[in-house]
């Protein structure tokens, strides 16, 4: 059986093989895929950091994409490649306008408006005491601190906590809204220890003497015995228990001061 050969077109000749344009296309081909892998990874850097013009970017991409391809027909290459390059250059100031953008300023912490104020109040010594306080709970230094923030909240100055060793007697000194100067002694006891006499007489030895005080003012979270009662009105000192001290710090009763007219040493 014959075999048919196959017949050329006419003038058609074989290209020879060309080892330059050859070796040539490889490298533009592999320097073309260097500059867009360089391409992508500037854009994947930049993503992380400018992700919205990178948005720009890629919307307008595809805006002259699909504009393109609508129109390839009526535009001729000159123009189409015209535009791109207009759409490029617009995306590419809108890009360099927001890397030019300061960074956002770091905003400084926050501060409640409670915490300013908290900042604002005086010492715990001589804060205002509160409505209602179980003074029988405290101990005995919260208890001078309570007294002398009663002091302070009802209008006394030059409120000072000195109890501790060595007072003498005296553990809150004031001075009274009427310029009179007041010594307090304060005696944390529980319901079942009453002050007695022997804690008038020491406290009235040094209340006048050594502290010089206009107003003098036993208080306690207990009583008095009569004995100590009886010694107080003696020498003008005012004794405060536990009920009269609920009625000055609630604002049902008067303070200390107020209840003394005239006092001196025994």
């Amino acid at each position: 059986m014959p075999v048919r050969r196959m017949s050329r077109p006419t003038g058609w000749t074989r290209r020879p093989f060309d080892l330059r344009v050859t070796a040539l296309f490889f490298a533009v081909l592999a320097l073309a895929l260097c500059v867009l892998g360089f391409a992508a990874r500037t854009a994947a850097s930049a993503a992380e950091r400018r992700p919205v013009w990178v948005a720009v970017l890629c919307l307008l991409a595809v805006s002259a994409g699909l504009a393109l391809r609508r129109r390839r027909r009526r535009l001729s290459p000159a123009r189409t490649a015209q535009r791109a390059a207009v759409a490029l250059e617009e995306a590419a100031h809108t890009a360099l306008e927001e890397l030019r953008a300061p960074a956002p300023e770091v905003p400084a912490a926050f501060v409640p408006r409670q915490a300013e104020a908290d900042r604002d109040l005086p010492s715990p010594a001589l804060l205002p005491a509160p409505d209602t306080v179980d003074y029988g709970a405290l101990d005995a230094d919260e208890f001078e601190q309570a007294v002398a923030a009663l002091c302070e909240r009802d209008g006394c100055t030059a409120v000072e906590v000195v109890g501790g060793a060595g007072d003498l007697g005296a553990d809150v000194l004031a001075m009274a809204p009427d310029g009179r100067r007041m010594v307090v002694q304060c005696k944390r006891y529980g319901d079942a220890n009453r002050v007695g006499s022997q804690d008038l007489q020491r406290f009235g030895g040094t209340c006048y003497t050594v502290h010089e005080a206009d107003v003098a003012v036993l208080v306690t979270t207990s009583d008095f015995t009569a004995p100590a009662v009886e010694y107080a009105e003696q020498c003008g000192i005012l004794c405060l228990n536990r009920a009269a001290l609920d009625a000055w710090s609630d604002g049902t009763g008067p303070a200390p001061w107020l209840l003394v007219d005239v006092s001196g040493p025994c």
